[in-house]
Parts: structure tokens; sequence; C-alpha cells
């Protein structure tokens, strides 16, 4: 099986083990762009902490869950997005407004979209959850 977004398979991976209650998933491959996505969930209360496990196929994440997830996705393209811009993706990707989190990537590194609006800063669309 070829990946070829690593970070779609992830958050697909925890998206369908929420819908079935599960408390804890694993992801393979592990990737540090997954990890810092993870740690903004982490930060944010979507998910629990996580481990990283390395083995003789490669690392691989264990995501302890929370039951708190609805939706959880990648947004493809990677949309471009100016400092004064986010109002209109968030009525695109999330329900409400402050109901949930786009995950930015920006200058000084990834942010949830709020603390990007918050310090004036544009950046490339990567995921989304709530």
């Amino acid at each position: 099986m070829t990946l070829n977004d690593s970070l779609a398979n992830a958050l697909t991976t925890i998206g369908n083990a929420e819908k079935v209650g599960k408390r804890s998933c694993v992801v393979r491959p592990s990737s540090n762009v997954i990890k810092r996505v993870l740690g903004l969930l982490n930060e944010t209360g979507y998910v629990g902490g996580f481990e990283e496990t390395e083995s003789e196929k490669g690392s691989y994440l264990t995501i302890s869950l929370l039951g708190r997830v609805n939706r959880i996705s990648v947004i493809k393209p990677r949309f471009e997005v100016k400092a004064d811009g986010y109002e209109k993706f968030e009525k695109r990707f999330l329900p409400a407004k402050g109901f949930g989190i786009i995950i930015v990537s920006t200058s000084q590194g990834m942010m949830g979209h709020a603390e990007a609006q918050e310090k004036r800063l544009g950046g490339r669309l990567i995921a989304y959850c709530y």
C-alpha cells in the first residue's frame, strides 16, 4: 500500500477510531508534521497524549483518544490565508464561530487559527478539527 499523504491517513485513522468509540489508536508511519499536529490537538483537548514507538519496520504513534472529536480532516489544497482572512475559512470548515480549531502552518511554526490571528500571522491551512 502506498501512502501519498501520511497526515491525511493519520487524521482519518483518528476519526474512524473515535467514531467506533475506541480509547486508543495506532498511526503508522510517524512524522514530525503528524507529531506537531497531535501536539496542538492535545493542547486544545481533542486527543489525549501520544507515544512514539520504534520498531524494526519504522516508528509509529500510539494515541490515546478522549472521545471529543466530531470531525477531523486535512485541508486540501493547502490554501494560503492572510492575517485578516481567517473568518472566511472558519465559516467554510468549522460549524460555528469559536468552535473547533483550524491548524495553520506559519513562519513561526504550526499553531491554531486563533493564535495566528492574535499574532497577526498568515500561513497555509493544514487541517481542522471540531
